[in-house]
């Protein structure tokens, strides 16, 4: 009888001595039978190689190299990859015991499409997570898909989320090493528009680690926001390639503006550039998120002295 397709578990960690156990745990839980698991340990400084050390008798496989960041961790596991399917996994975040071969179930029959999974956030305990359905929560075609996650000016597109086949992650090329945060935006908005389709598989359930002091997502460097900024340059230009259309126009207009409202006021420069690409491509108008006193005194004085006032109070 054949073996069931490999699938690489790919896995980039630096200093993350605190999770990275119960993450590979998570891994070596799947239901699916053939896995093959690669971390990349990028240089940490803390005690994640010796923690890393204890999985490799159980068929874990380590590579080291100096720190470089994430996205050349992930092109390191990616170089490494054994597999016919590939599945990226940050160190810190979780996968559900079946989460694999409910995604695999799907592809196997569509190889050519992505499979999406569920997600929920957590800070220390899994029962704190609460998955709750979006409207990307289903089958689509590429660009629909889009246009639904995007819908309110950005959608989770986590690496846990996600599994692909090999074919499609050499068809969309290696991640982008100049990026340091939304790097996994601009690369699975490359995966999905290469896909033919978007499969959501019921189940499949992921766990997004949230609330770490210094995590790359929390950085408010002007480093992290011309990334950011490049990123939501790259994701228009895709998704316009692909389809010119009110919607998709729409959309993109909503990310600026959600970019713009979270990077005022610490580059303003940045988020006035933003605020006048999205006005460029649609009318649509982004309310500012935030708690009941937020809103209202973004109606009362705008949404910029309202922000100013936040952060002057200590809120991010």
């Amino acid at each position: 009888m054949m073996s069931e397709p490999i699938v690489s578990v790919l896995i980039p960690c630096y200093n993350a001595e605190r999770w990275v156990a119960e993450t590979l745990d998570s891994v070596l839980a799947q239901t699916w039978p053939n896995l093959d698991i690669v971390v990349v340990n990028d240089g940490s400084t803390d005690g994640s190689r010796a923690v890393l050390a204890h999985y490799e008798s159980r068929g874990v496989r380590v590579v080291d190299q100096q720190n470089r960041g994430q996205t050349a961790a992930l092109n390191t596991a990616l170089a490494h990859a054994r597999g016919d399917f590939i599945q990226y996994l940050d160190a810190d975040d979780l996968l559900s015991p079946d989460k694999i071969r409910l995604q695999m179930e799907r592809l196997q029959v569509e190889p050519d499409a992505i499979a999406l999974g569920e997600w929920a956030r957590f800070q220390h305990a899994l029962d704190e997570a609460r998955f709750e359905p979006a409207e990307s929560w289903q089958d689509h075609e590429p660009v629909d898909w889009l246009v639904r996650n995007w819908h309110e000016g950005g959608g989770m597109m986590y690496p846990a989320l996600w599994l692909m086949p090999r074919a499609l992650v050499s068809q969309i090329g290696p991640w982008d090493e100049s990026l340091n945060l939304l790097n996994d935006t601009d690369y699975f908005t490359r995966a999905v528009l290469a896909a033919r389709r978007v499969l959501f598989s019921a189940g499949a359930r992921t766990y997004y680690r949230s609330g770490l002091t210094g995590s790359l997502s929390g950085l408010k460097s002007e480093r992290g926001w011309r990334s950011q900024e490049r990123v939501l340059t790259l994701c228009e230009t895709y998704l316009l390639q692909r389809e010119t259309s009110d919607r998709t126009r729409r959309v993109c207009s909503l990310l600026w503006q959600r970019f713009a409202q979270a990077s005022y006021p610490y580059v303003p420069r940045l988020a006035n550039n933003a605020i006048q690409r999205a006005h460029h491509l649609h009318s649509v108008r982004l309310k500012p998120d935030g708690g009941r006193v937020f809103k209202l005194l973004a109606v009362l004085i705008g949404w910029r002295f309202a922000r100013r006032l936040q952060t002057w109070s200590g809120r991010p």
